[in-house]
């Protein structure tokens, strides 16, 4: 993970501040979606029973969108509130998401990510039969290291 997007800022939806810096030594969830996306419509729910397991583990659970806060700022937020998304929520900007994102073109896309910064996962799309199992799995090996 280049050390220039762990030290960029990113606004959260309460407008506050944040880096994944803030997260260092913790093994980070990170999450790219969007509102309009029907599978991160249906991923959320697997990510949030994860979520609340892992609670209190040095785990960090970030979710980033990179909609414009000012056209899809209601939209955004309504879905947030609809499914319930208990992650770290905040807005990505286009070069922010175009790095994590690292060329692939679709969303949802999930990274986990080492308390030394290395990417240990990386994947693109939603199952309904694997993403909540897979996030799991790679949470334990993480922590495992």
């Amino acid at each position: 993970m280049p050390a220039g997007i762990r030290e960029r800022s990113l606004r959260a939806f309460d407008d506050s501040g944040f880096s994944l810096n803030d997260f260092q030594g913790k093994v980070i969830v990170l999450n790219i979606w969007a509102s309009w996306c029907g599978p991160c419509r249906r991923e959320v729910p697997e990510y949030e029973k994860v979520r609340k397991e892992y609670v209190g583990r040095n785990v960090e659970f970030i979710a980033l969108t990179a909609e414009d806060p000012r056209s899809a700022g209601k939209q955004v937020k309504a879905f947030v509130r609809e499914m319930k998304f208990g992650f770290r929520l905040g807005w990505a900007d286009a070069e922010t998401a175009r790095v994590l994102m690292s060329g692939y073109d679709g969303i949802p896309q999930t990274l986990i990510i080492a308390p030394d910064w290395r990417v240990l996962h990386h994947w693109d799309g939603f199952s309904r039969t694997h993403s909540g199992d897979a996030l799991r799995a790679a949470l334990e090996m993480a922590l495992a290291e």
